[in-house]
């Protein structure tokens, strides 16, 4: 049972200044709510009730959002503004169990994942990125955590890592994975290389913000290296496999939206923008104006 979810929300944002200098990119909205409200929804969705958010100096706002506002409740409540209450209601009470850490240097997102292992304890957990959003039939989280409770029959100690086939060309934005297939949409993972050249890539399998870990992984951040000022996640992922603990990844069914880049944040738009009905129809008008 994987009841506990890590979100390093510590990161600065560079790509999506000037405006996430005063506003964490995961807040940054998509229509009238913040990005990482999509993120929270797949994870309750998926059946996990507690969030661990790593954070950093500026990025308590996130916490804040679903945290209960008595001020802004008793506010609405005196003004007999039921919809809106229930409105903040309803984000207030989604999340059970909330726990913020504090990362206080930017040392990359293996830190950010160490971050959470007193908070994690002895249990598997997963690990999913604030601005990678996905929209699917059913959550991304929850088909990872299908295949991982199946081949937990077979494996102990196994990691499930969210795959996509990007772009040849684009395999230098990501950590690319080789390995041998198990099934259609599974992989037993051999290497992760983080952000190779295109000369150096095994395969286009690039690694998306979704992971499911034991506490294994946790060990294996301790033992690695900073390279270029960071700690690197991937370099603990090939440790695990080095060491002949399972890792295995998964091609989900959805199309990824990445918020943290200025053309994957208005794709993300639009995209929900289309998925209402009378947004739709606006969206639709402006193109065709």
């Amino acid at each position: 049972m994987i009841r506990k979810a890590l979100l390093p929300v510590a990161g600065l944002g560079t790509r999506m200044l000037p405006i996430t200098k005063v506003v964490p990119k995961e807040l940054l909205p998509i229509l009238n709510r913040p990005a990482i409200e999509y993120i929270v929804q797949e994870i309750i969705q998926s059946g996990l009730d507690t969030i661990i958010f790593v954070i950093s100096s500026g990025k308590e706002g996130i916490v804040d959002y679903f945290d209960i506002n008595l001020g802004l409740r008793k506010f609405l409540e005196e003004r007999n503004k039921v919809e809106l209450l229930r409105l903040v209601d309803r984000i207030e009470s989604q999340v059970e169990n909330l726990v913020a850490v504090r990362q206080k240097k930017p040392e990359g997102l293996g830190h950010a994942v160490l971050m959470g292992e007193s908070i994690v304890g002895n249990e598997p957990f997963a690990v999913i990125l604030g601005d990678d959003l996905v929209a699917s039939d059913v959550p991304c989280l929850k088909q990872m955590l299908s295949v991982y409770l199946e081949l937990s029959a077979k494996y102990e100690d196994l990691s499930v890592i969210a795959l996509e086939e990007v772009p040849r060309e684009d395999v230098s934005k990501y950590g690319i994975v080789d390995g041998d297939r198990v099934s259609e949409n599974i992989i037993r993972m051999r290497r992760v290389i983080e952000k190779p050249s295109l000369n150096d890539a095994p395969t286009n399998y690039a690694i998306i913000g979704r992971y499911i870990f034991t506490p294994k992984i946790f060990e294996h951040l301790k033992r690695i290296p900073k390279r270029g000022g960071e700690y690197q996640l991937t370099d603990a992922i090939q440790g695990l496999i080095d060491d002949g603990y399972p890792v295995f990844g998964f091609f989900f069914q959805g199309m990824r939206l990445d918020t943290g880049n200025l053309k994957g944040y208005l794709k993300a738009i639009l995209y929900y923008a289309l998925q209402d009905p009378e947004l739709r129809e606006v969206v639709l008008e402006m193109i065709s104006k």
